[in-house]
């Protein structure tokens, strides 16, 4: 026979009950199993990506557990069609910022919960409206730089705490105006890789086409030269654990670039050659965990092949699986990246 509860229970107490195996607490001179239920990462970490055109700009989020490889699965919807803006995450949230709509260039900031579906919910908003751009972060700042906003490019970094909705603060600049496509985020260090400074379609792929540059990002101040690229082009993607960044394809005249090159973030220098992608493409979409950095979509053959290879070691990339749509222009972020 079942005891009952002595009445000295205090509310709010919790215990196990062994018959059931559920906890459960006490309120209202009874006990209630407590629902603990909680959000999982499907077995991993999650790489999600966002927007895109095809050739129409689209609002989709998708996203894949880089652990595992397969097929992306739909996550829900931006609040706007969207191409060109920059993504970045913390391990609980993903925050997307800029980016131009059929409207026009915007300046808006919205963020999902990595760890659940849904639809992208509002921010708030950038220090000026701009596209063409990429963000880097660590485990508390979103940080985005540069664009390419006809009529002009933009040098403006600027940066929001991602748990604290709210409007970006300035951080300081680049060092030249330009677009940028490609980033890298460790623990200390957020760096872009590639990106154009002309008007297009004449990118100077010998400028800001080659250039990285880096951050502190717990600090704020203006971006300071790391080194160089090994192919100056636009459109690269980028992707990184705490110690190594990967720097893939792009565009290079009149073909598109499969190679796929790395750095060391904590040390300043030039790129090195590390493998090829399985497909050659630019303005796709890249991300990653501490051991393997994935490429997805972008302009290419196959638009929407999703790849992936291991940042410890050098080597070709393998097939992964698809974006849930072909498209190019999406960005990336997971909530395991090299920021964190």
């Amino acid at each position: 026979m079942a005891l009952k509860p002595p009445v000295e229970v205090p509310q709010g107490a919790i215990r196990l009950n062994t018959d059931s195996q559920k906890l459960e607490f006490y309120a209202q001179d009874q006990w209630w199993e407590m629902a603990t239920d909680v959000p999982t990462l499907d077995g991993g970490a999650r790489g999600i990506f966002s927007g895109g055109q095809t050739p129409t700009n689209v609002n989709v989020i998708d996203y894949v557990t880089i652990t595992t490889a397969g097929d992306a699965t739909d996550f829900g919807d931006l609040s706007q069609l969207i191409i060109g803006h920059g993504a970045c995450a913390d391990k609980t949230r993903g925050v997307m910022g800029n980016g131009q709509t059929p409207a026009g260039i915007v300046n808006n900031i919205e963020y999902v919960t990595m760890a659940s579906t849904g639809d992208a919910i509002d921010f708030g908003d950038s220090t000026l409206a701009r596209s063409y751009l990429a963000a880097v972060n660590n485990a508390t700042r979103g940080i985005w730089g540069g664009a390419w906003s006809s009529p002009s490019r933009s040098n403006v970094i600027d940066y929001v705490t991602i748990q604290s909705t709210g409007n970006a603060q300035d951080f300081g600049d680049l060092t030249v105006a330009h677009q940028t496509d490609g980033s890298l985020s460790s623990p200390t260090r957020g760096l872009w890789v590639g990106g154009a400074s002309g008007s297009g379609p004449a990118y100077d792929p010998t400028t800001t086409g080659t250039q990285i540059e880096c951050i502190t990002t717990a600090t704020l101040g203006n971006a300071f030269d790391f080194g160089d690229l090994i192919n100056g082009t636009f459109g690269k993607v980028g992707a990184s654990n705490s110690t190594r960044g990967l720097a893939a394809g792009g565009y290079g005249s009149p073909a598109y670039i499969l190679a796929i090159e790395f750095i060391t973030m904590a040390t300043l220098g030039n790129a090195t050659n590390f493998g090829d992608m399985t497909v050659a493409h630019y303005y796709g979409a890249g991300t990653s965990n501490q051991t393997r950095a994935i490429f997805a979509g972008g302009v290419s053959p196959a638009p929407s092949t999703i790849d992936y290879v291991n940042i410890a070691t050098e080597g070709d990339a393998v097939d992964f699986g698809d974006m849930s749509s072909a498209r190019q222009l999406p960005k990336g972020m997971s909530n395991a990246n090299g920021g964190l």
